[in-house]
């Protein structure tokens, strides 16, 4: 039986997927799992695909069913899984042969890792990998950190069982280290807020409008069709309409308001303030998930004070205006995701491919939408520029602000809660303000601290006139 050209640890629903992705796009595959009892159940769902893969009990057979020099991907969960399962495979392996970690790792750890593997000597790659099971069994969207020879080294495996988009491969490389998996998490940051914010424009038609649930989803459907088309869109359209066979009731209708996450929102949040980024919208929806999951203080709160939500007529929101402010609002949230990027590829020294970074989440991704090609010719223009300074969105935006400002002191004045929409607004109306009250933040640090401040009419830094007298007192 011939070798192997790559192999896969962790048949998990995503790592058994990537697997017959790979195997489906012709290359003989191996697959580890460490309960080997899962491998049987998974041959057998491969069906047609199984003559391309090879099962493999131990880690040692695995080892010896791959072609020099070895190329192996990790589908294990972040963190210490990690860790241990290279630390298993490293006395198996030779100094050429490749370990790629493809799961959702933090990219600190990464960095670590990458460091580790070039103090002695061996290659390693970390690749961030989005769009679910689906994505993985048919095509991703890859970003891809390490090495620029241990990325090309396995690149033609990479493009060709990626996602597609005109024809081209939906996987880049991003650039050392964690590049790749900081790339994966801002675009987990933004798949958040994506997502909090067709949330709430979807509360506003249930709560503000009294709209059943697949009238929502028919409102959804009309906006794909438009500047708004998404997957995220589309989706939102589907679970709308869709009825639980048991109940006879919508689907959303008995499902329990409580978000889950598995921290990769969190991280890019913590990462934007690490870096002096503001992501407020991506923010916003990372603390509307904390929220919704303190059910029970929410209960107690709706008992104390009541949770009645007035009703938003047409004449204080229409359908078009919350159409244009989830398009003001997915716009404002992109340009704070790419300034971060920004930010860290400076910080960090990756020179990330900004433009190359938006045409590779054209396709294969959760946030894969029709804004992204023009994004993608914007950041070309400016690399380093604010979407909200490109032509093409100042135009949407101007366009588009006003009915994100209607909805969201519509939904405010109603009691509805709309925490990623507001957040936007203020980003929006802070970088568009001259003169903020930054001044009196700095008087007041002068006063307790002596911190100091500029001026507006001269250089160099100053001290109040309290400054004295206080210190005095």
């Amino acid at each position: 039986m011939s070798q192997s050209e790559i192999g896969v640890v962790g048949l998990g629903t995503m790592g058994a997927m990537l697997t017959m992705n790979i195997a489906d796009n012709g290359f003989k595959v191996s697959a580890f799992n460490r309960s080997a009892s899962r491998l049987p159940g998974f041959m057998k769902d491969a069906g047609d695909l199984a003559s391309q893969i090879t099962p493999c009990d131990t880690l040692e057979d695995f080892v010896a069913s791959l072609k020099p020099p070895r190329n192996i991907i990790l589908m294990v969960p972040a963190g210490a899984a990690v860790d241990s399962q290279i630390d298993a495979l490293r006395p198996l392996l030779d100094s050429d042969d490749m370990i790629i970690d493809a799961g959702n790792a933090n990219f600190h750890e990464t960095n670590r890792r990458a460091a580790s593997a070039v103090e002695a000597g061996v290659p390693f790659l970390g690749i961030g990998v989005s769009g679910g099971a689906e994505g993985a069994r048919f095509g991703p969207s890859i970003m891809g950190g390490g090495p620029k020879d241990c990325w090309d080294r396995v690149a033609h495996i990479l493009e060709a069982i990626s996602a597609k988009y005109d024809d081209r491969p939906c996987a880049q490389w991003m650039g050392s280290g964690g590049a790749g998996h900081f790339v994966k998490t801002v675009h987990n940051g933004i798949e958040y807020a994506d997502m909090q914010l067709i949330a709430e424009a979807y509360g506003i038609m249930r709560d503000g409008k009294a709209m059943a649930a697949a009238d929502c989803g028919r409102v959804f459907e009309g906006w794909n069709t438009g500047i708004l088309q998404s997957y995220l869109i589309e989706i939102s359209g589907e679970v709308s309409q869709a009825v639980d066979s048991e109940t006879g009731s919508p689907v959303l209708d008995i499902i329990l308001d409580r978000a889950g996450q598995k921290g990769t929102g969190r991280w890019t949040v913590i990462e934007s303030q690490m870096l002096g980024a503001p992501v407020p919208v991506i923010e916003a929806a990372v603390g509307a998930r904390n929220m919704s999951a303190m059910r029970d203080l929410r209960l107690k709160g709706a008992a104390l004070y009541g949770d009645d939500v007035q009703s938003i007529s047409d004449d204080a929101l229409t359908m078009t205006d919350l159409e244009q402010a989830l398009i003001a609002g997915k716009i404002l949230c992109y340009a704070q995701g790419f300034d971060l990027l920004v930010k860290a590829s400076g910080e960090y020294g990756w020179t990330l491919p900004m433009p190359e970074i938006a045409e590779v989440w054209r396709e294969g991704c959760i946030i894969r939408s029709s804004m992204l090609n023009d994004m993608a010719s914007a950041l070309r223009e400016a690399p380093a520029g604010n979407l909200c300074t490109a032509p093409h969105f100042k135009s949407l935006i101007t366009a588009n602000v006003g009915g994100l400002r209607k909805t969201a002191l519509a939904a405010q004045a109603a009691g509805l809660p709309v925490p990623a929409l507001a957040a936007a607004l203020a980003y929006f109306d802070t970088m568009t303000q001259a003169r903020t009250t930054a001044n009196m933040l700095q008087a007041q640090r002068d006063y307790f601290g002596a911190h100091s401040f500029e001026r507006t009419d001269k250089d160099g830094a100053h001290h109040g006139p309290w400054l004295g007298q206080h210190l005095d007192g």
